[in-house]
């Protein structure tokens, strides 16, 4: 079981650092300036992460047939090539790049995002079956973090003029996905799930964990100088490594299963009632829906329209929040992404305390 909760702790790691798009306010404005481009033509370039993300499917198919370690390294390749090669044109390597190279590059970059996302969603899935729902909820719900992540780094390499911290945003978009999915390959091996079982001290500890990491993440937004730019940093990684405890909460819980089985002992019918109850029967597999099927579905296209109406709006927003910041005469981008970003981290969140907590 402990190998079961690392998987799920990895698929929160590579969630955390996938979020690169919501890093596009930070240097969306130096993009503006050097390539010379309108508001409009910004915009586009804002729609084209997205764009890139219509492809997704092409994770999903490359998924079935392809070991799951080889799907995230090739995600983390295209979002380092996306986005390293924008870096070396604001660094002054590359020269003649025009705006539809960076538009392509833009749409290259999105579409590495879908990689990893299919990868973490698997590893949810395939480790918690029974739990499956809050599984892929908790560790969505790191998405919100990445532009806090991204901020803080940049924020401690003390970057004052906002060429070079837009370098540096795109520098660290190309490198720490790359980084961390060589890290979590090994554990994207597939392993046997055996007999599954509800569990409650472990994503209860999830819960806690995360709700303490989101509130440090606002605080430390929201009133930005109150801890320095080093010490910001070492308390998200610092929560970030937490949630490795969770297997040793649900090893106490389940010492204490077996202590209450051995005193009932007396009683086999109730226990053995308690044991297929707790177990959830050992069923819990994937059971695969034709895409054909799946669009005559109300489900399908109830899930579609509140997407498209619901995040795509907040998306509008935040990839102009640079320029609104701007246009207000506010010099403070990366404290608004980074703010944007623990809100977001919140707002993903709680769908799945209330789906642990109340679906019952």
């Amino acid at each position: 079981m402990a190998r079961h909760w690392l998987g799920l702790v990895a698929a929160m790691w590579l969630q955390s650092i996938n979020g690169t798009n919501s890093n596009f306010p930070a240097y969306s404005s130096e993009l503006k300036r050097i390539l010379s481009i309108s508001q409009l033509q910004l915009n586009n370039l804002a729609f084209a992460s997205d764009a890139g993300k219509l492809l997704g499917w092409i994770s999903g198919v490359a998924a079935a047939r392809l070991p799951l370690w080889l799907v995230l390294l090739i995600g983390s390749a295209l979002g380092a090539a996306g986005y390293g090669v924008q870096f070396l044109f604001l660094a002054g390597k590359i020269r003649s790049l025009s705006y539809w190279h960076v538009f392509f590059l833009t749409v290259l970059a999105g579409n590495s995002i879908c990689w990893i996302n299919t990868v973490s969603y698997i590893l949810a899935i395939r480790n918690f079956p029974l739990d499956r729902q809050i599984a892929v909820g908790i560790s969505t719900s790191y998405v919100g973090l990445s532009a806090k992540i991204y901020t803080a780094a940049v924020a401690v390499a003390s970057a004052s003029d906002p060429l070079s911290r837009a370098k540096e945003f795109l520098l660290l978009s190309a490198a720490l996905p790359l980084i961390a999915c060589v890290a979590a390959a090994p554990l994207t091996r597939e392993s046997d799930v055996g007999k599954s079982r509800r569990l409650v001290a472990g994503f209860v500890t999830l819960f806690v964990i995360t709700a303490v990491t989101g509130g440090f993440a606002v605080a430390t937004s929201m009133i930005p100088r109150a801890l320095p730019p080093k010490a910001v940093l070492g308390g998200i990684a610092s929560f970030l490594v937490l949630p490795l405890v969770t297997p040793a909460a649900e090893a106490v819980q389940h010492k204490c299963l077996i202590v209450e089985n051995d005193e009932e002992s007396l009683n086999p019918g109730e226990s053995v009632a308690k044991d297929a109850g707790s177990e959830g029967g050992g069923f819990g597999e994937e059971i695969e829906i034709p895409p054909l099927l799946m669009v005559r579905r109300g489900e399908f296209w109830l899930y579609f329209l509140v997407y498209l109406f619901g995040p795509t709006l907040g998306l509008v927003y935040l990839n102009n929040l640079g320029q609104i910041a701007e246009s207000r005469g506010s010099l403070g981008i990366s404290s608004l992404v980074s703010l944007s970003s623990a809100f977001s981290f919140f707002g993903r969140l709680l769908p799945s305390l209330l789906d642990y907590f109340f679906s019952k």
